[in-house]
């Protein structure tokens, strides 16, 4: 595996920010959804919580759900602050990607969450339990729904199935500003994921070098937005980053024939092209993307500094 340096193979990303959690928007008309009337996800894990601990119980259960095997135990000393007797919602998202996945931060809308649910995802939600001055943070995760009934099917606390009202459900959840987190296994791309902020949930896998996990996350995006120039870009840099530079050459030239006038893919390329050692093919990648004179000369100017001296033997 490759330690990527930012200052030469040029990197894309975007941050993720959460809130505080565990201790509105209108209701949609949910006859109007196109939804199969009732889904219940009933393979989906069930982790009892101990007191206070509904956080690494929640998370433990999608993020099996999404492939990776892990218990609450394991996850209370990443996300659990015994200070706050709960979890802060950043935790969450940083233990996800620590277990090299993508964790992709839902928009504030019911119908956002019940159709996750109809595409298989079950989906971690925030609930006030208390009143907005005396809050009851609580950590649940949605695996079901019966439209005639009203009803969501959650799985919360010590209980593997509880039954609530949506209309309930959803003043519980205003109360927490309507935060909701979904996690999908890396071949699979959330259903109602907007392209910019899930192509920037994954970015954050690979500055923390989950590059083989990124790869896989790139690919599916590409499947769902196959003229995605980030998501190209992105599994250029990933098949970098696992020293695959021969593939990751490929990703780029595909890249630049969709938009040769980025420099910083012709930088890239440069890079993928040193690895193998073709000092002239490199040279010349990097002298044109210093040439177009975007926010990628700097990153071009090193990289022929590298190909120069790496050519030499210095």
């Amino acid at each position: 595996m490759v330690n990527i340096s930012a200052a030469r193979l040029w990197l894309g990303g975007a941050l993720l920010s959460g809130m505080v959690g565990c201790a509105g928007l209108p209701v949609p008309r949910i006859d109007d959804l196109n939804l199969a009337p009732r889904v219940e996800l009933t393979s989906i894990a069930f982790f009892p919580q101990d007191d206070h601990q509904c956080g690494p119980a929640a998370l433990a259960t999608v993020l099996n759900a999404a492939g990776a095997v892990v218990t609450p135990e394991a996850l209370v000393a990443q996300v659990y602050l015994p200070a706050r007797q709960g979890s802060l919602q950043l935790e969450l998202l940083a233990a996800t990607r620590r277990h090299a996945r993508v964790p992709y931060v839902l928009e504030p809308q019911l119908d956002v969450v019940l159709h996750e649910v109809a595409g298989g995802h079950p989906v971690l939600v925030l609930q006030n339990l208390g009143l907005a001055w005396l809050p009851v943070w609580h950590y649940a995760v949605v695996v079901g729904f019966d439209l005639p009934q009203r009803e969501l099917i959650l799985r919360s606390g010590r209980e593997p199935r509880v039954v609530v009202d949506i209309a309930e459900f959803e003043r519980s959840w205003a109360r927490a500003q309507h935060w909701a987190l979904v996690i999908t296994p890396l071949e699979q791309v959330p259903a109602t994921a907007d392209e910019t902020r899930y192509l920037g949930a994954i970015a954050e896998l690979e500055t923390q070098q989950h590059f083989a996990a990124a790869a896989l996350a790139y690919t599916a995006a590409l499947a769902r937005w196959p003229d995605s120039m980030a998501a190209r870009f992105g599994l250029g840099n990933s098949r970098y980053g696992l020293g695959e530079f021969a593939q990751a050459e490929q990703i780029y030239r595909a890249l630049l024939a969709q938009q040769p006038k980025l420099g910083a893919a012709w930088n890239n390329l440069a890079m993928s092209l040193l690895e193998q050692q073709r000092w002239d093919d490199a040279q010349d990648a990097a002298q044109h993307a210093l040439s177009l004179g975007d926010t990628s000369e700097e990153a071009a100017r090193t990289t022929l500094a590298e190909i120069r001296a790496r050519r030499s033997g210095r």
